[in-house]
Formats: C-alpha cells, structure tokens, sequence
C-alpha cells in the first residue's frame, strides 16, 4: 500500500498579532529624501529653493529626522503623575487581546546604528568617556602628563627589589641595553650573606681614597645596600655598569661575566687587610679536583690538581643532574692511538683518565653547557635539551672519581655533602647570540622562592606549587589577602616554551609591574623522584646544608652596609620621598583641574540638543564634536597645554577643525551630509567662552553650498532624463534595409544607451556622437565616409532628429554618401605591404639560413679558420621576431658601437667564457656582408678563430672591460662542481686554462655530429659532460661567501662546512668578505668542490686550529673584566696555532692540549700551567 500523503500546511499569516502596534514609520513611503524632490517638484536648477538646499543635508523639516532625547541630561520632573484610566468595557464576547493597535504616537528607537546619519542627534559621540568618573580621571591625569606615580614603587617590607639598568636623565626609563646577565647574578650573590658580608668589609687603601667612589667593589658596596636598605622597589645600578666599562648595548655570555668578575674580585680581595678577605671567593666558591691518569700497566698514578668556581656539564635530554655529573667524572679509556706516554714503563700503554672531586665550596654553582656548535651553518645554537635536577643534592657519592662514582662515600669536611637548591639561572630566547637572562633564587630572609626579571619580582612561594594547580577557593583567597587583580593567562612567548600565568604581587611595584610573571612552564615539577625539569636552566647554585634550623649558615645575621654606601642609600631615599611628596601635590591639582573640567564638559552636552528646527542652531561635523568630547582627555599630537589663567583650569587652547564637511566653495556639502550634526548656539558659545575652543569654519544650516547642489541636482535629473530619452530612441532607431539612414558610431552609441554611461562626467553634458574620440568611426581623415565597416551603425531619420535635439552641433554622414575613395586605395596598399613584407622577410632568412639557425646557440665550430663578425645578441632576437611575425616593427639597424669603448677598443673579451653570454653573437663575415647591403651596420668588429684563440680587432680595453662586467645590481654566476678525480684549483692552473688553445679544450659537439649519431645534444648535457655539473645563481655584489654559501647548500644540498670554492683558483676562506669586494663580475664562474670532513666537537687532537673560524663578538674585551690579572689573554681568531713554532707552546699535563707559551691557564681545562710567564 503506498504510503498517505502528507497534509498540505497552511500557509503563515503575514498580519499583526493580537495586541501588536502597527509602525507605520517603517512603511515605505513615507520620509522625504534628501533628493527625492528631483524630477518632481524641480525640474530646472532655476527652481531650487532654500528648503530644498536644506534638505540635501537633512536639515529640512520635510526630512523626517526626529529630535532625539538627550540621553545624558538630568532626569527632571514634568508636573504629577498621569493617572491610569479605567479600561473600557468590550464589546460582548470580544476577548482584549484580540484587539490591534494602530497608533500614530509611535516613539521612534534612538541607537547609534539608526541615528548615524540623523544630523538632529547629538547622542554616541563620546559622552560615555565623562559618566565614568574613574575612567575619566585615569585619561585626564595621562593627557596632563603627571608621570608615573612613585609611591608605586614604595618597596614592601623585607621583600626582595628588582633590577634595572635606566637612563639616569630625569623622567626618562629608556633601558641602557642587554645587562639582564649582569642583573641576575648580582641577585644571586647578595643572597649569598658572607659574601655580601666580606663585599661590605672592603676598605679603599690610603693611596686611592679619592678613586675608591670610582671603583667596582665601591658601587657593588652601594648596589647591595640598595638592595638591603632601599625604599623603592627598584634599584638602577647603572654605576656599576659604567664602573666595570661594560658595553650597555651588547647582550653578553653570563657565565663568562661571572668568571671574570670573580676573578676581579679576587684580586680586590687580595689587595685587603684583612686575611679573612683575602681568600673569601676560595673560601665560599672554590673547590678542587684532580685530574688523575693510570697506567694500566703499571698502575702508576699521575696527579694534577686544580681549582674550579664552577662545575661544566654538558647535556643530554631528560637527563638528570647527577647522571651528567657522573659523565663528567666517569673514567675514559686510553687506547690505541690515543695511549698513554707512561714516565715509569717509558713507553706508550693503555690507561686510564678521570677527574676526581677533592673539595666542594660551601656554594655550588653548576655551569650547564646550554649553546651547541651547528657544523651546518658555523655557529653557535642554543640547546633545547631539558635538564632534571633535585631540590636537595647528595654529593658525598661524587667523591673520588673513576670507578669510585656513584659509589657512597663521605666527604673530606665531615659528611657535610647535602646541598641544596638556591637559585636556578634562566636564558630566555632561540637564539645562542641573545636573549634574555632571569633568575629564581631562595630568599634566606623569606623563606620563599622568587622570581628575577630585572625590575619585576614574583613571589613564587614554592617551585613545588604552581599556581596552574590552584583551585578556585585558593585564587580567591589570595585575592583577598594580597588586594590583587583577577589572573589572566597571556599566551607563551615566541621562540620559548613557557606558559606564562598573571597573578598577583605583593610588591607594590609601579602601575606596570601589578602583574607579575610567573614562568610556569620553565620548571616542570616530577613529583615522583622530586625533580625540577627546565629547558632553559643555564646555571644552577646549591648551597651546603647549614648548621642550624634558622636557615642561614653558621647563623650569620644581616651584614650592615658601609657608611659610605649607607649615605648614598639614605639619599636615595629622601630623593624618592621628596618625588612622591611632590607628585601627591600634583595630583591634589590635578584632581582640582579634573572635576572643573568635567562639570563643564557634562554642562555642555546634557544641554546642546535642539527640540525643533526653529531653534537657533550650528552646523558642526561629527568628528570635530567627538574630537571637542576627547581633547581634554587625549593630549593633542601638535600642542602642549597652556594655562589659561594662573592657578586655574589647565586647557588646551586650540581650534578644532570643521572642514571636513566643507566643500571646495567653502561651504557645507551635501555629499557629506552624514557626517552633520546641529547644537543650539547658547552650548556653542559656552564652548568658545568656557572651554577656550572653536570651529574653523563655523557654519549655519543655511550654510549649504548653493554650486554643489546645483551640480548634484543636475546628476540626479541626468539620472532620470537619461533613461527615458534612451526608451523612446530605442522605439524610432530602427530602420529597414534599403531605406533611407544616418550613420553613428557604434562605440559612441552602445555606451550612450547604457543606464551609467561611461561618458558621462559630472556637470557636464555628454560628448557628442561626432566628438573627436569617435568622429573616426563614420568620418575618415579626408571628411569622407571611412571604410571601416565595423565602426558605424545605421540609424532612422527620426532617430537622428532625436538625437539632434540633444547635441544640436552634431552633424553625420547619411547612408547614401560614397566610402572615401583615398582610404579605400590606402587600404589596398596596406594590404600588398604585408604581402611585400612576408616575402622580404622569407627572403632575409633564405640568405642569412646559417646565421638564424646557428646564433646565440653556443656552436661556434663551424666557424673556425673563417673571417667572422661581432653583431649584438638583441638584433639577433628582434630579426627572428620580425621573420615570424613580419607585420611588426623591423629592425632598424646592426649597431656595434656598443662593444667599443670610449678608447676605440673594445669592451668585452671574446676569449674569456660569458663575456658573449647574452650580449654578442658571432657570425661568419658572409653573414655580415649581406646584413650591410640590408640594413644599416657598423662599425665592423672583425673575429677570426686561429690557433685556439679568437683574434680580434680592435684589441680589449681591459680597464673599460672591468668597468663594466662590474657595474651590476644582480647577475648570473655560474657554480662549477668538480667531480672527485679533478685536481685542485689554484692561480696556476686557472692562468693555463686562459692560455689553453682551443683544440686542447674539450670538443664541443655540433649539429649533425658523427660522434652522437646525428643528433643534436643540448648545451647543458654537453656542459656536464665536459665541466660536471653546473649551477646558475643570482647574485648581488653585497653578498658575502657565507650568504653564497647558504644559497649553494639551498641549491645543491651540499653543506657549507663541506663546501670550498674558489674563485680564479684561491679558495675563498673569509666568509664576510662580499662578492663585490672579491671583484667578481657579470656572468663570472666559480668552482666548488665538497669535501667530506669528519669533525670532532671535542677536539681532533691535532694540533692546528681549523682554516677558518666564525668571527664571534669582542666579549669583555675593551672592559674591566678584560684586563682582569687573573685571566688570560683574550684568543682572537687571527691566531692559528699553526702560525706559531713548534716550540712555543705549552702541552696541558691534566688534558695535554698544547696552549700558547703566554698562556696561565689551560684554554680546555682551566688547568694552571707550570710553564706560564710569572
């Protein structure tokens, strides 16, 4: 059975609902246009009155645009309440909401979308700007300029201050540069308490009293009474910056810092009385160890010990702390060619090699080797290994080393081998050559972790809690104790791997610093072994396990800051007190300023609305009204706020401008009606007179610009006219065949009847049919009809009297005229021109077949032992255009004097490859000589090929020839791979393949070769065969060898570290030089040749340095720190090792690396060395 038919539904009613109000002001219909009057009530310009004018802007009362409601002015009472009257009874059985409304009081909705264009509404321009009072006051005090409020950086109470380097000019926070490396670690040391004790107990000696305040150790001295005794939550300690002469603006390696201002200070150090100074670095960071080597022999032992500040690990992913630590110890094997030179058995044997821990400080900083070195590109990359490590270390087991690692033992100072935690040193960023340096350090005072990021300072409490686990109740909870913001996660920076998290601080820092990051991605806690993940860890500092349970070792209390740095810090203080005093007087008169300032404004635009057209009013534009609503609370880009009156209200005196609703008579435009607004003049004037501002122009309703109305009326009229007057041409134009016609042209015709002509411009008339753009469609240059046939149309008598009408001027052709006897015979003759042309060009290439078939195709062998010619390639290609399509343009002549120089000689050289590339063509002088009885030629470059070279005259202008292949912007070079069995390029070889004849050159095979079969091989196989493989690249003269370098391995795939190239046979070894300075020309060559290289990171055991090493920054050299006693002499990459003798250098007895003869200490190792000048 088929299924049932669905039921039809009834269709949905489309009246009103029971009890809903007709709008009757959404009929169609019913508003009057700006321009609705046109083609109705006007039709002549003559007529336009001003209530017309008025309505083009929506000025007229006929426009239909309500008078809004103030919404902003103040609620007032309008007499007593309207009583609600008694509903009328219904009729019997008629239930009330069944009854339709039809209202004519409909109030009409005021939103900024509806009113946008109402000029009568002065609602949505700003005015929520001034209801809020706090909002307002915030943009008040940044226009006036107050600065940055200081008691922001009221330091809270026994909480840790940040660091920042700032410019020491008043009022100014522009940062000196990359000095975050030296922020954090100066961090880390002040928590350090006998180190900040002994920093403090440093005297000046009697000879440099007056420099003392000049020193380091001085400015150290106040830098940490700053951070003891300071009130601000922020210390700028650009003094010690300028002290040590570090360069501001140069991101440096932290780890190198911290060597050598240890080291500078450690001879500060020693330069004191006291003797507790004199060995404090040693005492508080230095350890020993012992590089230790036994004979498997003999088992002899050789012993060298050394001292470290420092623990180097390198890095291996997820690995843990103590498993890269015993690494480092484990013991390595010496086998093969790497044996041992025993002293006792006197010969090589095997053996074995380790580092053994003696002696731990009672701080431990372990140095993680977070840059790698990249073979691929010669630099340095930073290393994205995570690195686990304890909060608590364990290092008893560490002691020994060899085969006794890992095993449980105790340490030299009575078991004291646990340590813990105390700061974690981060590097921030991709890039091994910046970034940015932070710092998470245990506070002893605190007993709370925090968070160092020059200036900003996170309480992180514990790195075993972070906040991301936090539930509701606890955020709300610190919120309410702290008096913070509410916590918004920002996205992870780019190029790291941190998430961060925005929560509160209770630091009272500035109003930028009220949210503190906490980085919670950068130490990923593993509950289940306790350890800490980071990649981004660069340092790590543990501290010996103290005495006692108050947390700070053997009890130390507080050092107390010199006198001298004391001074200095309470000086600080009273400055900053002084700074927060008087910006507190400032903002009471600002507050004073602010509240005048805003009863006027709100005065004003609770007032300005119009309640009906009669009122006197003025015309403003909409954007000078918002800029009047913002001026007080924006500053102006091109003025500074004038006092008006002494003591009084702080204004900006200007004038807003009002042109933009102005047209070019300097009146008001109707085709920027939109942007209108009208206010009553009493709220005008109270902004010229209360407020110090007034509009330029200043413009009445009966401002409109009579012209452009006028214009546009006449577009409008156009616009109606235009249509009509096309319908009834369509009605009369046609016309029958053989009946009397006028001729029109068509292109003028088929764009006339259009509805938006493109003729057609604004106030003006449309062209006529005969105007000179299309007067050539039906008249030829002889007055004629042209013969054209295409470009004219018939059209019927009535149609031209129509026409007529409109352009009285225009007079045609009728159908009975004769096609213009001149034209027709010029037709003809074009025609046999084209056939004379085809047959010219036929015959030039029957006479020049060897130059068409053989030029510019690199094969030359058919011209060998003949007299031959130099013609320019680009006639080459424009003859060869011409033989195809013979009707273009033919080349005019064969000009060569582009080949001559201003000497007489010539430019280029023949006989050096690519010279002709592009530019030149050689041909047989047969070929030349018929070019000359065809065109014009000259001069006659002749070249013949005799004894493997070309001969040429005239001779080359070598000068004007380097001139020229060197003056280029881009250019082809063409790389050259040789295969493995070619020999070597060098400056010898290079000169003999210039001055090898030709013959002895590979042989190029031509068309039609025996050796191949008859068959045509192309250039590049040919090429490859003979040169191996090639590669054309663009270059530009400012490249440099390594950007070359990069586009090759780009290209081929082959590594820069595996690349040689040489340029006319030198190797090219400095990678920043560019190619100009190189002197390579236009369409030059150059040879690759790869190179397999095994390198070895750790050294190859060869004695001489690489060829050629990245030129790495100047460091500290030119610094303080560079001069330092204690370190060695900065290596520059200059100096190779195998420029110096054999006998000068000194061989390393920990690690044997043979160092230079100046060296103090081993370059690997650190190693002292016996042979090192005192």
């Amino acid at each position: 059975m088929p299924p049932k038919r669905p039921r039809r539904t009834s269709p949905a009613t489309h009246g009103l609902h029971a009890g809903e109000k007709l709008k009757r002001t959404k009929l169609s219909g019913n508003e009057y246009l700006a321009w609705s009057w046109v083609g109705t009530e006007v039709t002549d310009a003559v007529d336009i009155t001003s209530e017309h004018r008025l309505a083009t802007c929506g000025l007229s009362k006929k426009n239909g645009h309500c008078f809004c409601v103030n919404k902003y002015a103040p609620a007032t009472s309008h007499g007593p309440p309207i009583k609600e009257e008694p509903s009328k009874p219904l009729a019997s059985g008629e239930l009330e909401d069944d009854v339709i409304v039809v209202s004519d009081d409909e109030l009409l909705i005021c939103d900024a979308k509806t009113c946008k264009s109402n000029p009568n509404c002065l609602n949505y321009l700003g005015q929520e700007r001034w209801q809020n009072e706090g909002k307002a006051r915030d943009a008040f005090f940044r226009a006036v300029e107050l600065g940055l409020d200081p008691t922001l950086d009221f330091r809270a109470s026994g909480s840790p201050i940040g660091l920042k380097v700032r410019s020491l000019l008043l009022y100014t926070h522009s940062n000196l540069g990359a000095t975050c490396y030296a922020n954090a670690f100066l961090q880390v040391w002040y928590q350090d308490l006998p180190f900040r004790a002994g920093v403090y107990q440093c005297e000046p000696s009697p000879d440099k009293e007056d420099k003392f305040s000049e020193s380091p150790i001085y400015q150290l001295q106040v830098t940490f009474a700053a951070m003891q005794m300071s009130k601000q939550a922020v210390f700028n300690p650009v003094r010690l910056v300028e002290s040590l002469k570090l360069r501001a603006t140069e991101q440096q390696d932290a780890q190198e810092f911290s060597k050598l201002f240890m080291a500078h200070l450690d001879s500060e150090f020693h330069k004191q009385p006291n003797p507790v100074l004199k060995s404090l670095v040693a005492d508080q960071f230095q350890g020993k160890q012992v590089y230790t080597t036994v004979c498997s022999k003999c088992h002899t032992r050789s012993e060298r010990e050394s001292e470290f500040l420092e623990l180097e690990l390198t890095l291996a992913n997820n690995a843990k702390l103590e498993d890269r630590l015993s690494a480092s110890l484990a013991a390595e094997e010496l086998q093969g060619d790497n044996q041992y030179l025993c002293s006792r058995c006197d010969s090589l044997q095997d053996a074995k090699r380790f580092t053994e821990i003696r002696e731990l400080p009672p701080v431990l900083h372990f140095s993680l080797l977070r840059f790698v070195y990249d073979l691929s590109t010669m630099e340095r990359k930073k290393s994205k290994h995570a690195v686990l490590f304890p909060e608590t270390l364990e290092m008893d087991k560490f002691f020994g080393g060899g085969d006794h690692v890992g095993k449980k033992r105790k340490c030299s100072e009575g078991g004291k081998g646990i340590y813990y935690l105390r700061g974690v040193l981060l590097h921030r960023g991709a890039s091994a050559y910046h970034g940015h340096y932070e710092t998470q350090i245990f506070d002893m005072k605190n007993k709370a972790w925090y968070q160092f990021n020059d200036e900003v300072v996170t309480k992180l409490g514990s790195l075993r809690a972070p906040p991301k686990a936090m539930k509701k109740d606890e955020l709300k909870s610190r919120k309410a104790n702290d008096k913070a913001r509410p916590s918004q996660v920002t996205p992870p920076r780019a190029g790291s791997d941190i998430e961060i998290v925005e929560y509160a601080v209770v630091l009272p820092l500035r109003k930028s610093l009220y949210l503190a990051v906490f980085m919670l991605t950068a130490l990923h806690i593993d509950d289940a072994n306790s350890y800490i993940s980071s990649r981004d860890a660069y340092m790590l500092i543990y501290a010996r396990a103290p005495d006692n349970m108050t947390g700070r070792p053997n009890g130390i209390p507080d050092p107390q800051p010199p006198p001298r740095a004391l001074q200095v810090v309470e000086e600080l203080n009273a400055t900053h007190e002084k700074a927060c005093e008087e910006y507190s007087d400032q903002e009471k008169a600002a507050e004073e300023r602010f509240q005048q300032t805003r009863c006027m404004v709100m005065d004003i635009y609770r007032s300005w609305s119009l309640s009906h057209d009669d009122e006197d009013s003025v015309v403003c534009s909409k954007q000078a009204l918002e800029t009047w609503m913002s001026r007080h609370l924006t500053k102006p880009k091109d003025q500074k706020p004038e006092m008006i009156n002494e003591g009084t209200l702080a204004l900006y005196n200007r004038t807003i401008p009002n042109g933009d609703i102005t047209c070019a008579h300097g009146r008001l435009d109707p085709k920027k009606a939109q942007n209108m607004k009208r206010l009553n003049r009493s709220a005008y004037d109270r902004m010229s007179t209360e407020g110090h501002c007034n509009f330029e122009p200043s413009f009445s309703p009966a401002d409109v610009c009579p012209e452009c109305v006028e214009e546009g009326f006449r577009d409008r009229i156009y616009s109606v006219e235009h249509p009509r007057l096309v319908s009834v041409f369509d009605e009369v134009a046609p016309v029958n065949e053989g009946d009397s016609a006028f001729w029109i042209s068509k292109p003028w015709l088929k764009d006339w009847r259009s509805t938006k002509p493109k003729m057609h411009i604004s106030s003006r008339p449309d062209p006529p049919p005969d105007d000179s753009e299309y007067t050539h469609h039906v008249k030829c240059e002889h007055g004629g009809l042209t013969p054209n046939v295409i470009s004219r149309k018939r059209i019927s008598p009535a149609a031209y009297e129509l026409l007529k009408g409109v352009f009285p001027a225009w007079t045609t052709l009728s159908t009975d005229s004769d096609t213009c006897a001149v034209c027709e015979a010029m037709v003809q003759m074009s025609r046999e021109d084209k056939r004379g042309a085809k047959i010219q060009a036929e015959d030039e290439k029957a006479k020049l077949r060897h130059m068409h078939d053989h030029a510019l195709t690199g094969n030359n062998a058919l011209l060998e032992e003949i007299p031959c010619a130099l013609v320019p390639a680009p006639f080459i290609r424009a003859w060869r255009q011409w033989l195809f399509h013979p009707a273009n343009e033919r080349p005019e002549s064969v000009d060569t004097r582009q080949f001559i120089c201003e000497h007489g000689l010539l430019a280029l050289d023949p006989n050096t490859p690519g010279d002709l590339d592009g530019v030149a063509a050689i041909i047989s002088r047969d070929d030349w000589a018929v070019l000359e009885t065809l065109y014009s030629c000259g001069p006659l470059i002749a070249i013949e090929h005799a004894d493997g070279a070309w001969r040429h005259d005239p001779a080359v202008c070598k000068a004007c020839r380097l001139k020229c292949k060197s003056a280029y912007e881009k250019t082809e070079l063409t790389i050259r791979v040789l295969r493995a069995d070619d020999p070597t390029p060098t400056p010898e070889t290079y000169a003999e393949q210039l001055s090898q004849p030709a013959e002895a050159r590979p042989t190029v095979v031509t068309y039609g070769s025996k050796k191949i079969g008859n068959l045509r091989q192309s250039k590049r196989i040919r090429q490859t065969r003979e040169l191996g493989r090639r590669r054309k690249l663009i270059i530009t003269p400012d490249m440099t060898v390594k950007d070359l370098k990069i586009q090759i391995q780009a290209e081929l795939e082959i590594p820069t570290i595996s690349q040689c190239l040489y340029y006319h046979g030198n190797e090219l070894e400095n990678s920043a030089m560019t190619l100009g300075s190189l002197g390579v020309l236009s369409n030059d060559t150059m040879d690759l040749r790869e190179e397999s290289e095994d390198i070895d990171l750790l050294g190859s055991g060869s004695d001489a340095e690489p060829t050629t090493r990245k030129k790495e920054g100047r460091g500290f050299g030119g610094t303080l720190l560079g001069y330092s006693s204690s370190s060695s002499p900065p290596h520059t990459p200059s100096q190779h090792a195998d420029e110096l003798p054999s006998n000068t250098t000194i061989s390393c007895p920990a690690c044997t690396y043979d160092n230079a003869a100046d060296a103090f200490a081993c370059l690997m190792c650190e190693t002292m060395l016996d042979g090192a000048p005192e």
